[in-house]
């Protein structure tokens, strides 16, 4: 692993030690790591995508769906590919759509667009329809505002109760509220943020949003589920007035593949304020 990523476990063991965690238990907790990428504003890397931004899809698309906005668009051959274990094209720009239901506000809906390198482009209105004191109908303008996207090679720990070993780990919210204290002092520097790969994340620490996602496209085809075959594509941690967070999720295969037409998206929202 990069020495800052060694750096930022290193700050998780001495706070879990700190907080009576036994040193066998850390680290086999240590062990589940998992590198991810961050992209934000206030990143130190090259820069590899903007949040928001013109709307530029392939010529003849539909455009966006209505009540969606476009959070973010990724130049894949600018993300290094050691930065995570997901595999994903190497070129051309993945485009980032999401909105919330409004009659199920933990609930999200949207899709990632793959626009292949050297396609041809046009832009496409929004289509908002959004009440004007509606939390999102702000979101265009703070978009616009930040910005360019900048890489932090990252790491992710497991936090969500469902993937967590009470056997091996009786101390589990001791070791969540560690790594929530080191997220946090990194966090100050790094909002808004998106999230590549690794361990989904929630307020509440209660559920993987990759195994939901696993478990919903079982119950479509009847099919065990496979949570082994899925990754967190993206995870967008909003600005305070849009309220929570959005989840792409996708099977690696199709990843790999480039269909990112089979991505599956959730969300996680707070009350808008």
């Amino acid at each position: 692993m990069r020495p800052e990523i060694l750096k930022k476990l290193d700050r998780f063991r001495e706070k879990a030690l700190s907080y009576g965690v036994p040193s066998d238990e850390v680290e086999r907790w240590l062990a589940a790591a998992r590198p991810c990428a961050t992209l934000s504003p206030r990143g130190d890397g090259p820069v590899v995508g903007r949040l928001g931004g013109p709307v530029l899809l392939p010529v003849g698309s539909p455009g966006l769906p209505p009540r969606t906005h476009l959070i973010a668009s990724l130049d894949l051959a600018a993300l290094p590919a050691d930065a995570m274990t997901l595999r994903l094209p190497s070129d051309g720009r993945l485009l980032l759509i999401a909105g919330y239901v409004d009659d199920i506000p933990a609930d999200a809906f949207g899709q990632a667009v793959h626009v292949p390198a050297n396609t041809p482009v046009e832009e496409y209105p929004v289509i908002s329809g959004h009440a004007p004191d509606d939390a999102w109908a702000h979101l265009e303008e703070a978009l616009r505002k930040e910005g360019e996207l900048r890489l932090t090679y990252d790491v992710s720990l497991p936090e969500n109760e469902s993937l967590i070993d009470a056997a091996a780990h009786p101390h589990a919210w001791q070791l969540g509220d560690a790594w929530d204290d080191v997220r946090r002092e990194d966090r100050q520097l790094l909002t808004p943020r998106l999230q590549i790969d690794g361990y989904s994340s929630d307020p509440h620490r209660e559920t993987d949003l990759v195994t939901a996602s696993a478990w919903l496209a079982a119950q479509k085809t009847g099919e065990e589920p496979r949570v082994e075959d899925w990754a967190l594509l993206v995870q967008w941690n909003g600005f305070p007035r849009a309220g929570g967070q959005v989840y792409w999720t996708i099977t690696k295969q199709n990843a790999a593949a480039g269909r990112f037409e089979e991505t599956s998206v959730l969300g996680f929202f707070e009350s808008p304020g």
